[in-house]
C-alpha cells in the first residue's frame, strides 16, 4: 500500500469519528486541510488556508474555502479540480488541524503574523513574537477584530494568573501592544529607573502629581489608592511644600486638601476621593501668586519662568537674566512684549546682539514677556509660523513649503533654504507673487541670467513676508507627453515641424541659436530637404519668412548663413522631391483623392496620366478608378474643363490614344468608392458652372 493510500485511510478513519462535528464547523484562516488524490505527489503536503480564506491547488491556483463547512469546501475543490483531473472518485478532503492566524504588532521583539494552536491565547501570541520589549504598556493592550477593539489589562493577568482576564482569540485577530506614554517620540535605550521616577501612568486615566514633590509625574490609577498613596509614589513633598493648600481636580470639580489637618487628626473623611484622570498640585509654602504694582511676568522658553518683582531701572536683559536666560529651544527673533494696555511689541534679541537693532524696549511693571519655542523646519504644522512672517516657495525646488522670513534675507537665501532648484526647474522664469493691500501682483525674474552673468545683489527682487515664490518646471519632451505643453509659456517657446526627428514645441531662450533648437528636435531626418528650410519670424511688427540653405552651411561652416531665431518663431523642414514651396501651383499638377501620396507634382509633356498616378503611389484599394476626374486649366480663352477617365476599362483594353491630355496647372481627382452616390453625382454634373465650382473646391484643397 503506497503512502497516498495510507494517508487516505487515515483521513477516512478521522472523518468516521469527527464527521458529526465537522459538518457544522466552518473553516477559518490558518486551518490545515489534507487533500488526497492517489498517485499525485503534488497533494502529499497539507494545505493551509491563508488570511484571505484561500488555498492554492496544484494546476488550478487559489480557491476560496474560508467560512465554508468541510463538505462545502470538498465540493468547491472538486469543482475546481474536475477540468484538470479525469478521475476524482478517490479524492478526499479532510481537516487535519484547526489553527489560528494571529498578527502581533507594537512593542514586541518580532512583530508579524503567527500560526497558533486552536487553544492559543494572548500570552502564546506574545511568546511567538519574541516577547515584549522594554517600554511596553501592559495595562492597556488591545485585541482588534475587524472594526472592534477590545482593551485588556495584561499586567493584572500577570499579577493574578487569572486566564479569564485575557480575551479569547480568533483567526485574523490582531494583538497590539502599545508603548508606555512615558516613552518619547525619539527611540532611545530604555531606562526603567528614570521612567519610573517620572511616573508610570497613561495619559487617559493617570493621576497627575506635580508641584512641590520630589518626583512629579503621571501615575497609573489603582482603585482604592488615596492621595497619600499618590504623594508617596511621587517621592513625598519637598520642604517648600504648602501642604495646607493642596489642590485636587476630579473631572471639573476642584477642591482643596489640607494634608497637615489630616495628619493631625487621622480622619479618613478628610481624604478626597480620586477618580481616573485626577490632578494633584502641591504649591509652595510662600505666597502662591506674585502680584503687585511692580511685578513683571516672563513666560515661555526661559529656564525659570515666573513672576518677578521689578525694580526701578530694570532693563529687558535684567529680567531675562533673572529668569535664567533663553533655553536652546527659544526663538530669540520673535520675542513678544505684552503691555498692560493690551498692545504687543516684537523684540528681535538676535538682531540686537548682532548690532542691527539699536535698542531694546523699556520694561514697565505689569508687562509680560513671552519667549516662543523655536520652529522646527521638519515640523509640517503651519501653525508654527504665523502668516505675517512666512514666505511660500512652490514648484520645482527640492523642498517646497512655507518658510519663516526675515527682511535681511534675499531671494537666493530663500531658494537655498528650500533645497535649491531641482533638475527640471526653469529658473529663467521665476515668478514672484507680491501681496499688497489684499491684491496679488505677479512679476518675473531671470535667475538663470543672473547666475551666468552676475550683477548687483541690489538688483535681486525684494522679498517680504506674505510673498509667494513659484519656480516653474520645464516641460517634458513633447514626444513623451504632449499634455505637458500647456505648462510651457508660448512666449518662451519655439516651434519646429516637418522632417525632423521629434517635431514639436520646445522651450527656448535668447542664449540659444538655430543649431540648438534643431538638435533639440533630434536633427533633420533622412527625407529632409536641407536646401529649402523655411523660418517664420513672428516676433516683429509683421510676419516675415526667411529661407535657409542648411546644406550649404554644413558644406561651408559659414555661421552667417544661420538666421537668428527667437521665441515664437516657427521652423519648417520640407520633404525631398516635394515642390510645395519651390514652385507655384501653375507649374505643377495636383493629385487629390484616393491615392497613396496626394500632393503637387512636377510634370512635363513627356509624362502621361499613368506616370502621374505612379508618382503619387498609385490609387488606394478603395479608389473608384472608373470615374477619375481630370480638370484641365483654362487655355486660349477657353474655360476650365472637366473630363472623366475609366482606368478600369483602360486596363482591360489599353488604348494610349484615349488617355486624357495633361498640362501643368491641371488637377486630377480620384474619388473614393465609399463616397455616397459619387458616381451618380459625377454623371449628373453637366454644366460648366458646376465644373467651375469643383475647380474652385480643388484649388482650395
Amino acid at each position: 500500500m503506497n503512502r497516498g493510500a495510507i494517508k487516505g485511510l487515515i483521513c477516512f478513519v478521522f472523518l468516521l469519528f469527527a464527521c458529526p462535528l465537522l459538518a457544522t464547523t466552518l473553516l477559518a484562516p490558518g486551518d490545515r486541510l489534507a487533500i488526497v488524490q492517489p498517485g499525485e505527489a503534488a497533494f502529499d503536503q497539507p494545505f493551509q488556508i491563508n488570511k484571505q480564506g484561500e488555498v492554492k491547488l496544484p494546476e488550478v491556483g487559489v480557491v476560496v474555502v474560508g467560512g465554508k463547512t468541510l463538505q462545502q469546501a470538498d465540493e468547491i475543490i472538486r469543482t475546481a479540480l474536475k477540468p484538470i483531473y479525469n478521475n476524482l472518485s478517490q479524492l478526499t478532503v479532510t481537516l487535519l488541524e484547526k489553527r489560528l492566524l494571529i498578527s502581533v504588532m507594537g512593542y514586541v521583539k518580532k512583530p508579524g503574523s503567527y500560526d497558533l494552536a486552536p487553544d492559543g491565547n494572548v500570552q502564546m501570541a506574545l511568546d511567538a513574537a519574541g516577547g515584549l520589549v522594554p517600554g511596553a504598556q501592559l495595562n492597556n493592550m488591545q485585541v482588534r477584530r475587524g472594526d472592534t477593539v477590545s482593551n485588556f489589562d495584561y499586567k493584572h493577568y500577570l499579577d493574578t494568573g487569572d486566564a479569564s482576564l485575557l480575551p479569547p482569540l480568533q483567526s485574523l485577530d490582531v494583538v497590539f501592544v502599545p508603548a508606555s506614554p512615558l516613552i518619547g517620540n525619539v527611540q532611545i535605550d530604555f531606562d526603567a529607573a528614570t521612567l519610573a521616577a517620572g511616573g508610570d501612568g497613561d495619559t487617559g486615566k493617570a493621576i497627575k502629581v506635580f508641584g512641590e514633590v520630589n518626583s512629579p509625574g503621571a501615575f497609573s490609577f489603582k482603585s482604592g489608592n488615596s492621595i497619600v498613596d499618590l504623594l508617596m509614589r511621587a517621592g513625598g513633598v519637598t520642604r517648600f511644600a504648602g501642604v495646607e493648600r493642596i489642590r485636587v481636580i476630579n473631572g471639573d470639580a476642584p477642591e482643596l486638601f489640607d494634608l497637615k489637618a489630616y495628619l493631625d487628626s487621622g480622619n479618613n473623611k478628610l481624604l478626597p476621593t480620586l477618580a481616573p484622570g485626577a490632578t494633584i498640585f502641591i504649591p509652595k509654602d510662600e505666597e502662591q501668586i506674585k502680584r503687585g504694582a511692580r511685578t513683571i511676568y516672563i513666560m515661555g522658553e526661559v529656564f525659570k519662568p515666573g513672576a518677578y518683582e521689578g525694580r526701578e531701572g530694570d532693563s529687558f536683559l535684567d529680567i531675562l537674566a533673572n529668569a535664567g536666560g533663553p533655553t536652546r529651544y527659544a526663538e530669540s527673533r520673535q520675542i513678544r512684549l505684552l503691555r498692560t494696555d493690551g498692545s504687543v511689541e516684537p523684540i528681535d534679541l538676535q538682531a540686537y546682539t548682532e548690532g542691527t537693532q539699536k535698542a531694546l524696549p523699556q520694561i514697565k511693571p505689569g508687562d509680560a514677556i513671552f519667549v516662543p519655542e523655536k520652529t522646527d523646519i521638519n515640523e509640517k504644522s503651519w501653525l508654527k509660523v504665523a502668516p505675517g512672517r512666512a514666505v511660500m516657495v512652490m514648484g520645482a525646488v527640492r523642498i517646497p513649503g512655507r518658510y519663516e522670513w526675515s527682511d535681511e534675507m534675499s531671494l537666493l537665501d530663500l531658494i537655498a533654504h528650500a533645497g535649491g532648484p531641482n533638475e527640471r526647474a526653469d529658473i529663467a522664469k521665476v515668478q514672484i507673487l507680491k501681496a499688497d493691500g489684499g491684491m496679488a501682483t505677479p512679476t518675473l525674474f531671470d535667475l538663470d541670467k543672473f547666475l551666468h552673468q552676475g550683477g548687483a545683489l541690489a538688483s535681486l527682487p525684494t522679498i517680504h513676508a506674505g510673498f509667494t515664490i513659484m519656480i516653474p518646471e520645464l516641460p517634458t519632451d513633447p514626444s513623451d507627453n504632449k499634455s505637458q505643453w500647456v505648462r510651457q509659456s508660448p512666449d518662451s517657446s519655439i516651434y519646429i515641424f516637418g522632417q525632423v526627428g521629434a517635431p514639436g514645441r520646445y522651450a527656448f531662450n535668447d542664449q540659444m541659436g538655430f543649431i540648438d533648437i534643431l538638435s533639440a528636435a533630434d536633427g533633420p531626418s533622412a527625407m529632409a530637404d536641407l536646401r529649402n528650410v523655411r523660418i517664420a519670424h513672428r516676433n516683429g511688427s509683421t510676419a516675415r519668412v526667411s529661407k535657409l540653405d542648411l546644406a550649404l552651411y554644413f558644406e561651408t561652416g559659414d555661421e552667417t548663413l544661420l538666421p537668428k531665431v527667437l521665441p515664437g518663431d516657427s521652423i519648417y523642414l520640407p520633404e525631398k522631391n516635394r515642390p510645395w514651396l519651390d514652385e507655384p501651383k501653375e507649374d505643377t499638377i495636383r493629385v487629390l483623392g484616393a491615392v497613396a501620396r496626394p500632393g503637387r507634382y512636377r510634370f512635363n509633356s513627356s509624362m502621361t496620366l499613368l506616370d502621374l498616378l505612379a508618382e503619387a503611389g498609385g490609387p488606394t484599394s478603395s479608389a473608384y478608378i472608373k470615374k477619375i476626374v481630370v480638370i484641365n486649366m483654362a487655355v486660349s480663352g477657353q474655360g476650365d474643363q472637366a473630363r472623366t477617365f475609366d482606368l478600369d476599362g483602360f486596363a482591360k483594353e489599353p488604348d494610349f490614344s484615349k488617355l486624357p491630355v495633361l498640362r501643368v496647372g491641371d488637377t486630377v481627382f480620384i474619388p473614393d468608392s465609399k463616397s455616397s452616390n459619387w458616381a451618380i453625382f459625377m454623371e449628373g454634373m453637366r454644366d460648366i458652372l458646376t465644373t467651375i465650382s469643383v475647380v474652385a473646391l480643388m484649388g482650395t484643397l
